[in-house]
Formats: structure tokens, sequence, C-alpha cells
């Protein structure tokens, strides 16, 4: 493959079962660019070796007073100089090309991973290590990848000149076969000792990347009780681990590359003091002694690949582990979409282990006291639950058996937290869509004007809202105005059921009601299920579900359930238990029925709700 062809149609399906098993696949999926790197790097470094015996020749000639021999050794020179040149660039074209290649693979199916799990992957995966094995982890997998053929040529080199030196000269190529093996294993002993150290360093680094994602994430909050300084201190101490492992880290590298330079010079002293022996001895030429002497300088060279790809694959493997484990993460309930066609179901919403069904073209609020638990139910409507439970009907089909882009066609979930990414508002709305909703009608519903008014305020290149500059996550916008615009979005994609969790927890109650009025006649004729405890957004619901210990409690309307299910208004009202008695006995259900009726909360609360209705 070449980077033109990037990105791959079909990145393939990774083998996740363990980090070197990862490796390994992305191996093999770039065989071809790997043969190609061993190609060039052989004619390099085979090029760069037989430099010495160039020289030894033309040193020779020279001893030798012999012009036609100095001739051939020149036009060696320039031959080799000329594969060298060729050889070292399209090495390093090739080997770029794997680097990158193998980079944008492992992106791909980390994002494909991504899409198929949603809103499931943090909830099991931390999002630092997730933003750790996209950004920093792909480059190291991507370097062991490419620098794998650059060391295949390097060893297959050394190999090579070990055998021409025997047959060369036998006294001193024996000495130099024997003593290259031991340069080359002379650092094993320290490598398990260095790739612990660079565990430690990456997974303490990937521990501060997660203290560092969560932080920024809860920075509004955290200035709002004053704990930017706790966690700045958590962040410093975290990072001195770092920086502590780092150092430790390098410490051991830095041994094992004084050994890779002291081994290579104790053996080139043993080679001239040898090969002097000899040659006083007349059993060597000058001309060999150099040839030999030579070869052992340029082969530290090749020599050098032995560390690289040591150090490739100890800082790769825990990265290649962190990967692996992701893209080992399977849908809690996955058929792989064995139902064919591309067909968008349509009809009713059931969930056969709460029994909760929502009526098709009407809107379903559901109140659930555990708001964990109603966040699990909303994901299982969406046919994407974070664990293993009965699949959802739409019209009767499970969702289970839907391809992942139907099952989402039919059902949009909006998540209690939703994400803006930056960039204009229109492109923020530029989402799938039916077409029927338009952006102006979905803003107004979801009560987005002083939104609008805000971005335009904040962008100073920018008249039109649309084209105002939305910060990273939304930052510069409150937590009410987040929601709304997430609310926007929601509905411009006009799905078939939407479900949206707690949707207007950040809003006031004023433009709660006005909310709950827009969305209600934007969606009118359209599924919409709606989890929430706001009397507001109740009370203008078609039908409300009460979820009490994971199973449907009660079915009904609103006014009627605050007054006939006490499980529903203590969780509507806040109702405490001696507010619970006092309405009880205020409505004559216990023994001092008779006793004069003190106000309750929920004659408040009903009164109020009818007070904001009207200024709404």
């Amino acid at each position: 493959m070449q980077i033109q062809d990037l990105p791959y149609p079909d990145p393939g399906v990774p083998d996740a079962r363990s980090g070197p098993r990862f490796l390994w696949w992305l191996f093999r999926n770039q065989l071809d660019g790997q043969l190609k790197a061993l190609a060039w790097g052989l004619l390099h470094f085979l090029s760069v070796s037989a430099l010495p015996f160039c020289v030894g020749v033309a040193v020779q000639a020279v001893v030798d007073r012999s012009g036609r021999q100095l001739a051939l050794a020149g036009g060696l020179l320039a031959l080799c100089c000329a594969g060298n040149a060729i050889g070292e660039t399209f090495l390093h074209r090739t080997a770029v090309t794997n680097w990158i290649t193998a980079a944008a693979r492992v992106q791909q199916v980390l994002a494909r991973k991504t899409a198929q799990l949603g809103s499931a992957l943090t909830r099991r995966v931390a999002a630092g290590e997730v933003v750790a094995v996209s950004t920093g982890d792909v480059e190291k997998i991507g370097w062991f990848v490419e620098a794998w053929s650059r060391f295949t040529a390097a060893a297959v080199t050394i190999v090579v000149v070990c055998v021409g030196l025997v047959v060369y000269q036998p006294e001193l190529g024996t000495v130099v076969a024997v003593g290259l093996p031991v340069l080359a294993i002379a650092v094993l002993p320290l490598l398990p000792r260095a790739t612990r150290r660079a565990d430690v360093q990456r997974e303490k680094a990937g521990r501060a990347t997660e203290l560092a994602s969560d932080t920024v994430a809860g920075l509004r909050v955290l200035r709002g009780i004053g704990g930017e300084e706790l966690f700045l201190d958590r962040y410093r101490s975290a990072s001195q681990e770092v920086r502590h492992a780092a150092v430790r880290s390098a410490r051991m590298w830095s041994l094992i590359s004084a050994i890779q330079v002291l081994m290579p010079g104790l053996l080139l002293i043993a080679v001239v003091w040898y090969g002097v022996h000899l040659a006083r001895q007349g059993q060597v030429s000058i001309g060999e002694l150099v040839t030999v002497y030579s070869s052992i300088m340029i082969l530290t060279y090749p020599l050098r690949h032995f560390e690289e790809i040591a150090m490739a694959y100890s800082f790769s493997r825990p990265s290649a582990r962190r990967a692996a484990r992701v893209l080992s993460l399977e849908r809690a309930t996955d058929t792989g979409g064995s139902r064919d066609g591309s067909e968008v179901p349509s009809g009713d919403l059931y969930d056969p282990a709460t029994g909760l069904l929502a009526p098709t073209g009407r809107l379903t609020a559901v109140v659930c006291g555990d708001p964990d638990a109603a966040g699990r139910l909303a994901e299982r409507l969406g046919g994407h639950p974070s664990e293993e439970s009965a699949s959802v009907l739409l019209g009767g089909v499970p969702l289970d058996e839907l391809p992942l882009d139907n099952a989402r066609t039919a059902v949009l979930v909006q998540d209690k937290d939703p994400v803006l990414l930056s960039g204009t508002l229109r492109e923020l709305l530029d989402v799938p869509r039916s077409g029927d909703v338009r952006p102006e009608d979905a803003l107004a519903a979801a009560q987005c004007e002083d939104v609008l008014a805000a971005l335009v305020q904040g962008s100073l290149d920018a008249d039109d809202p649309m084209d105002a500059r939305i910060t990273e996550r939304g930052r510069s916008l409150s937590g009410g105005q987040r929601q709304r615009l997430a609310l926007a979005r929601s509905l411009i994609t006009d799905p078939g059921v939407l479900v949206l969790d707690e949707p207007t927890s950040a809003v006031d109650s004023h433009t709660e009601a006005r909310i709950a009025h827009g969305v209600r006649e934007l969606r009118a004729g359209r599924t919409t299920v709606v989890f929430t405890s706001s009397p507001l957004l109740l009370d203008r619901a078609d039908r409300v579900v009460l979820i009490h210990d994971g199973e449907v409690a009660a079915v009904g309307l609103h006014r009627e359930l605050v007054h006939a299910e006490p499980r529903y208004r203590a969780v509507v009202t806040r109702e405490t238990e001696e507010e619970a008695a006092e309405t009880k006995t205020a409505r004559g259900d216990g023994p001092t029925g008779n006793q004069p009726v003190k106000a309750s909360s929920l004659e408040e609360v009903l009164k109020e709700l009818e007070e904001i209705e009207e200024s709404a």
C-alpha cells in the first residue's frame, strides 16, 4: 500500500488477543511494504559494508603500485556509493510509508471500534486511555512495524559480511565472525529490565493523561468549588512520577547504548592487535588488515539497529497491549447484524427486560429514581447496551439483529452529557437527517435564541450565528446552553424514534416549559421517549411510565400518577418521608384523617406548574 491509498477501504479485522498478536497482524497486512523495505535495506547496508573491501583493494594497489587495481577499486567505490545513495533514499521512503500506513490502519480500526461501541466505550475504558492509544501509542506501534524490516536487513547484512570475511581472510574473519554475535547478544540480559522500566513509564504516563483529561473536562466544576489547586497538585505529583520513571528508563537505555559502543571498540582492539601480529609474520597483507579493520568500523552502523529494534519493541509492546485491549471490547449484545436488508423498521418500541412500551407517534416520559439505571435503559433502547440483556424490539424486530447503522438510524439516543465538537454551528448541525426539520425550527424548539446571540457576540468575524465558532466541547458556553444546542442537533436529525436522557436538567423552569412545548410540537407524530423527573416535561407527555426496581410499576398521565402513586410522587416532587406522611394524613388515609388539612408539597408543585405554563 502507498500513502495515497489512505484511508483503507477496509482496514481488516485485527487480532486483538494480545499485544504481540496485534503487532504480527499489522506486519502481515503490510507484507508488501515490508518486503520492499527489506530489499532497499539490503542494497543500502550491503553497499555500505562493501566500502571497506574497496578501500582495502585501493590500499593494496598503492602498496603494489598497480594502476589497474587502483582503477578497479575506484570503480567499485563509485558503484558502492551509488548503491548506498539509492538504497538509503528508497529505504527511508519505504520505511516512512510503512510507519504512516501502520499508524493509519491502527487509527482506522480504533475509530471503527469506537463508533461500534458508542458511549459504552468510556464506561469500560477510561477516556484518557483511549486518548493515549489513539495518539502516542499509535506512533510507537508504527515505529516497531517500520523498524522490523530495517532490522532484518541489518541482520542479514551482518551475516553476509561475516561469511565474506571468513572467506576473504580466514584468520581475522573467524575472529570477527565469533565476536559480532557476542556484540549482538551482549545487551540481551539488560533488555528485560529495560522493558519493565519502559512499561512502568508508559503506565504512569497513561495515568497522568487520564488525570489531565478528567481535570480539563471538570475544570468549570473545579473552579466552582475551589478545587483547582488540589487537582493541580495531583497532576504535579503524577507528572513527577512520570519524570522519575522516564529518567530510570533512560538510564537503562543509556547503559545499553554504552555497551553497544564499548563492545565494538574492544573487538576492534582485538582484531588490530591480532592482525598486526599476523602482518608481521607475513600471513596477511596490509590491504587485508585494512579491509577487516574497516569492516568492523562499518558494521557498528547496522549493529545499532539491534538496539533500535529492542527499544521499539519495548515501547510498542505496552502500546500494542493497550490497543488490543480496546479493540477486543465487544458490544454486550451483538449478533453482527444477522437480519439482511437495509430497511429500517418502525412501530412501537418495547423493552422486554423492564416491560417499557413506547407507542409509535407518541411522546412517552419515563421516570426512574436511579439516574444510572435510567442511563443504562436509554442505551438499551438505542440497541447498544453496556451490559448483556434481552434485545429491545422496534415494531417487533429485535434491534440487535439489525446492522448497527440501521439500528442507529431507527433509534437515536441523546446521552445525559452530550458532547459538542469544535467548529462552527453550521458544522455542528451538519448531521445525517431526514430533511423534514429545518435548523431554524430545531433551534427554536430547543430555545436557543440566547445561545445564538452569545455565539455571535463571542465571535469577532461572524455576523451569521451559523458561522460562529464553538470551542472544543463547547467549554465557552454554559451547561444549559450546551444542553440546548445538543437537543437542537438531535431534533434536526428527525429520527423515527428519539430517546432523550434528561435533556433539560441544566436549564431554568421557564425555559424548560418552553422547551417541553417546542419538542412536543416539533415531534408531533413521531415516537419520542424522554427520561426525566421534571413535572414540566412530564405534564406534556402523552404517556408517563414509572420504572421501579427495574420494572414498569405504573403507567398513566402525570397528574393522575402524582395523586395515585406514592413512589412516583416521591421521585417527581422530591417528597421526603415526613412530607409523605403529612400528605397521607391530609388525604384522610391515616388514623388521624379527621385532622385539619395542611398544605402539602404536592399541591405546591401543581400550583407552581400551572403558573409556569401560563407565563410560558
